[in-house]
């Protein structure tokens, strides 16, 4: 793949009016906005380019890849971090700042994305799902397999009336990327790839500190 320096650039005031979020966190969306722009542009999107996807990998945050969308006017490749879920060959993302969120808005324009998941990279072709059946699966799978944050967001999806699911449907577009011959990995939801790689990290914190308390002790 090729490279892409590039975030988008934001509106000034986003439309949160009308996101199905829970209560306590639709009065933080403000915050949250601001706060997820910094820490994708200093953190999220250097760290997937440079492969470290599976540090993020957990079933309690559920899994991040990194989106790639035209931008549609500058026609410069934009980079944006998502949860994901893979069913039936295809990756399934959801807009969470609503139909104003850029990258859905470049994919609205021009159709043609790249993937760049934990265990696969793949350029692809997105569609926003309108078939209610396949909505409810696949935004129920995404949401669940988010963990702590999808319950904290959303609450629990699959309790929705169907007044609800309408309701999140029109506010929150879900979106499937058809790309050729892909297939979970064991760092996508479901795999068991974090296991390894936390104990890894949970042994490197533990012999630092245990290192820390004999240096102290000299």
């Amino acid at each position: 793949m090729r490279p892409h320096p590039t975030l988008p650039a934001m509106d000034a005031r986003p439309r949160f009016a009308g996101l199905p979020y829970t209560p306590r966190f639709e009065a933080s969306l403000p915050a949250l906005h601001r706060a997820f722009l910094a820490v994708n542009r200093v953190v999220a999107v250097p760290a997937l380019r440079a492969g470290l996807g599976p540090l993020f990998a957990t079933p309690l945050a559920g899994s991040i890849m990194l989106l790639r969308t035209r931008g549609r006017r500058s026609g410069v490749w934009r980079d944006a971090p998502l949860g994901y879920v893979v069913r039936e060959g295809a990756v399934y993302c959801v807009a969470g700042f609503g139909r104003e969120t850029h990258w859905f808005r470049n994919l609205m324009a021009d159709a043609r994305v790249e993937c760049l998941l934990p265990s696969a990279s793949f350029s692809g072709v997105a569609e926003e799902v309108t078939d209610e059946a396949e909505w409810r699966e696949a935004y129920t799978a995404l949401i669940e397999s988010m963990g702590v944050i999808g319950r904290a967001t959303v609450g629990d999806v699959s309790r929705l009336t169907a007044d609800e699911q309408r309701r999140h449907r029109e506010a929150l577009p879900l979106v499937r990327i058809r790309p050729t011959g892909i297939a979970a990995g064991p760092f996508d939801p479901g795999g068991l790839g974090w296991l390894p790689m936390q104990a890894g990290w949970l042994a490197l914190i533990l012999g630092l500190a245990m290192l820390g308390r004999r240096l102290l002790r000299r």
